[in-house]
């Protein structure tokens, strides 16, 4: 194997036809044998969104805005949806790339292969599942007349970057600990459950007790969702110490999981 390239975005910038069609390869896999293929793609998030909104906004009469701000049970389902699809865009990531080296060892020691492909071809296809919830938020606005506010939504670009830089770090880190270690698979099950709690996509920011929100402040995931929302519904334009905070931990993700993947990839024929 020859010697890994000392930047990745480099590598996955000279493989970017390689890193397309892989993308489109791992959409296809996650749908093949499949009678409806990839209109899974929207009813997934579709039944989730209708379990999720049947339990927290009808059992339970939860609800986003403060004290008597009118809010619809659309309006409270398309917050939520919102949320929910950026969570499930990085849980989709974190529990499918622990096995995604291990389970393609013909790239690892029969093929000169620029392996980070695989992780940010799984980037990919998750961000494109993603980027359908989104159409289904923005539809499902349009169509039931719940407000957007186009002028802050401007700011999801921004706001979603450094969950992206942040993902593909926690891609490139777990693709590579993943051989060596197989049952850091049952741990990421458990840490995008915890996520998933943590990380208000149920209820409102203001809901969390004082003691709980020392530490979940600190969740950028929780962030980035509440700034997401804010900017699509609410028109509040994002906190920049916030994104700041945002921007820091997405960076120093993606360095870390780059450096790690560098420095484990030499390894990865030995073990396989």
């Amino acid at each position: 194997m020859p010697a890994p390239s000392p930047n990745l975005i480099a590598e996955l910038w000279s493989a970017r036809d390689l890193l397309r069609q892989f993308t489109v390869r791992q959409v296809e896999l996650r749908h093949k044998g499949s009678h409806l293929g990839l209109a899974w793609s929207f009813l997934n998030p579709l039944l989730m969104l209708g379990l999720y909104v049947l339990v927290f906004g009808f059992v339970f009469e939860g609800r986003f805005k403060n004290g008597d701000a009118p809010e619809t049970r659309i309006e409270y389902a398309l917050v939520l949806f919102l949320g929910l699809a950026i969570h499930h865009f990085v849980a989709e990531v974190l529990a499918t790339s622990p096995s995604l080296i291990y389970s393609n060892p013909n790239f690892v020691k029969k093929v000169v292969f620029p392996l980070a492909v695989l992780p940010a071809a799984n980037l990919g296809a998750a961000f494109l599942h993603f980027l359908i919830s989104l159409g289904l938020v923005v539809l499902g606005a349009v169509a039931c007349g719940v407000p957007l506010s186009l002028g802050t939504a401007l700011w999801l670009p921004v706001i979603l970057l450094p969950v992206l830089l942040a993902a593909l770090g926690g891609a490139l880190a777990l693709s590579a600990l993943g051989v060596f270690w197989r049952d850091i698979g049952q741990v990421t099950q458990f840490v995008t459950l915890a996520l998933l709690f943590a990380s208000a996509v149920f209820y409102p920011v203001n809901q969390i007790p004082a003691p709980v929100w020392t530490w979940l402040k600190f969740n950028p995931l929780l962030l980035a969702i509440e700034a997401a929302r804010g900017a699509v519904f609410w028109g509040a334009p994002a906190n920049l110490t916030h994104l700041a905070y945002l921007y820091a931990v997405g960076v120093l993700l993606c360095v870390v999981g780059a450096t790690l993947f560098q420095r484990l990839r030499n390894s990865f024929a030995d073990v396989l």
